[in-house]
């Protein structure tokens, strides 16, 4: 199979009239040329091109730069010009105070009459998408690890912060240098949006290779960017797109209907736990997908020596929900506690660490303490902060233990990953008091049906 194009837009504004009377102002600074020489251009995209450049004077003096150009004759609607505006704003906000690694960073933006002017770290690397398909489906698995802990990581920093990328896609990950142990950088965030922790979006957006059904449901949160995470390890792993169509619509029906394949070369070849870490990552029930943080954990990555595990923001939405469910609904998350594996207990313990369990136990304002800690600009635009503030509000002063921590801080759906609840609780089941128990209007013992029906409606809240 040829390897895909670049990734085609869903949402295109190609051949529309300008909005009258609309602003194109952004209230940069008009001094690009005054500070850039511009070079040769190094890519090109609907809304303009992407060239090099070197700076005159400044800090960056005599550096080589990369400039995107984006031409406000194609800014035709409010939401174009929001769009500009926004993708200024987060590579600002994620970059300015803490940044990361494997974010590129934005330096200034710039404009006059005709452009804005984005001014970023250069990368000379080349694209993922080209290391991907010129390996001839034999890129090897240590090395896709590493990719893919590194894509995971900086999308795991985006997400904390409230920001979903909404394009992950190998085209969009650049290697900093020509090196084969080049860092990745990720770039262009021209759809990214704020989000807050459990937030879900509309927009029709994203590429057609890698968008997640979640979108194209037009309900989705963070965890449409896992989904494309899971495409890219796919692609990584055997060289071809998990799902294909000769149009965009035989594409998205695949994508809705059709389960990838792991059957033809090289997948015999990979292990099984490359196998299971992506068709965790591309299950169609979003609430069953990984975080960032979680992926990290999973057995493919765990023991690679790069990895570290990062604050995980779905830490609060776990506890919010645990704290405001019934009491039976703990006893069953608190029975689920007893057929944690190694791995998952280890993520949990790491977790408790970042939030100051080094001392036996934590208490619910440690939440925000942790989050404002790593908290940058974009944290503030999103709610994020707010939204860990609203833990602490929660049950000020109560503390969990190690143990109470990890009935809080898991859910259901995503330690069943790809079997069914049933299957997965049964073990669970085995460990949940077996005392008469009130259900109804009867005094009897809980059955096997309500036990999951318990897992579910709590899973149902997050």
């Amino acid at each position: 199979m040829e390897p895909p194009g670049h990734g085609i837009p869903i949402e295109t504004h190609e051949g529309r009239e300008c909005e009258i009377g609309l602003d194109k102002n952004f209230g940069f600074l008009d001094q690009f040329a005054a500070q850039y020489e511009m070079g040769k251009e190094i890519g090109r995209g609907g809304f303009g091109r992407t060239c090099s450049a070197k700076a005159k004077g400044g800090s960056l003096k005599g550096q080589e730069v990369a400039v995107k150009v984006i031409r406000k004759s194609k800014m035709t609607t409010a939401t174009d010009v929001e769009c500009v505006r926004r993708e200024v704003q987060i590579l600002r906000a994620l970059t300015e105070r803490i940044g990361h690694k494997n974010l590129i960073q934005f330096y200034d933006a710039y404009e006059d009459g005709d452009n804005v002017y984005i001014v970023m770290e250069l990368c000379q690397g080349g694209e993922l998408f080209d290391r991907i398909f010129s390996s001839d489906k034999d890129y090897p698995e240590e090395d896709a690890k590493a990719v893919i802990i590194q894509i995971l990581s900086v999308v795991a920093f985006c997400h904390l912060q409230g920001v979903i990328h909404r394009d992950l896609k190998p085209e969009n990950f650049l290697f900093a240098t020509g090196d084969k142990n080049s860092p990745l950088k990720l770039i262009d965030f021209g759809i990214s949006e704020y989000i807050n922790p459990g937030g879900r979006l509309k927009d029709f957006v994203g590429s057609e290779f890698t968008v997640a059904p979640d979108v194209l449901h037009a309900s989705y949160g963070t965890e449409a960017d896992m989904w494309s995470i899971g495409v890219i390890a796919y692609m990584l792993l055997c060289g071809d797109p998990p799902f294909w169509g000769q149009n965009q619509s035989e594409i998205f029906r695949a994508i809705r209907e059709e389960e990838p394949s792991f059957d033809e070369d090289p997948w015999p070849s990979r292990s099984p736990e490359a196998i299971d870490f992506v068709k965790r990552l591309l299950n169609k029930n979003y609430r069953r997908r990984p975080t960032a943080a979680q992926a990290l954990c999973l057995p493919w990555l765990v023991s690679h020596h790069d990895v570290k595990i990062p604050l995980d923001m779905m830490m609060c939405r776990l506890v919010i929900a645990y704290m405001r469910s019934s009491p039976p609904q703990k006893a069953a998350l608190q029975a689920l506690v007893m057929t944690l594996t190694k791995a998952q207990l280890a993520y949990l313990r790491k977790q408790f660490e970042i939030l100051g369990g080094r001392k036996g136990f934590i208490l619910m304002q440690d939440f925000k303490e942790a989050v404002t800690r790593r908290s940058t600009e974009a944290m503030k635009h999103s709610g994020t902060l707010e939204y860990a503030n609203e833990v602490s509000n929660l049950a000020y002063g109560a503390k969990f233990d190690f143990q109470e921590f990890c009935a809080a801080a898991i859910s259901a759906d995503q330690l069943a990953g790809t079997a069914s609840l049933e299957e997965y609780a049964r073990e669970a089941f085995k460990h949940f008091p077996r005392e008469e128990r009130r259900v109804g209007t009867s005094q009897r013992q809980t059955t096997f049906n309500e036990f999951i029906k318990l897992l579910h409606d709590h899973s149902q809240t997050i």
